[in-house]
């Protein structure tokens, strides 16, 4: 993940949230190549029946990499439903 000074992020704010807006890739921002904050794009809907973090987890990509994963299981593997 790029990580983006405070000082850089002041320069180019715009710049920076129309990157992640349009191509939903999340942005730290911090000091010293360490990151402070997250700027992900913000879910055009979210779901009421979960909880924010599931919400943030769906939208903010945090599992973006399970897409290039083969599918393991099935639609009738499933015992129990949660959701």
């Amino acid at each position: 993940m790029k990580i983006i000074a405070t000082s850089e992020a002041r320069k180019h704010f715009s710049d920076i949230i129309n990157k992640v807006r349009y191509s939903n890739t999340p942005v730290a921002i911090g000091r010293h190549n360490k990151g402070e904050v997250l700027l992900i794009k913000f879910p055009q809907e979210a779901n009421p029946l979960v909880s924010p973090m599931s919400n943030f987890n769906q939208y903010g990509g945090s599992f973006d990499f399970l897409n290039d994963e083969p599918d393991l299981y099935s639609i009738n593997d499933i015992k129990k439903p949660y959701v």
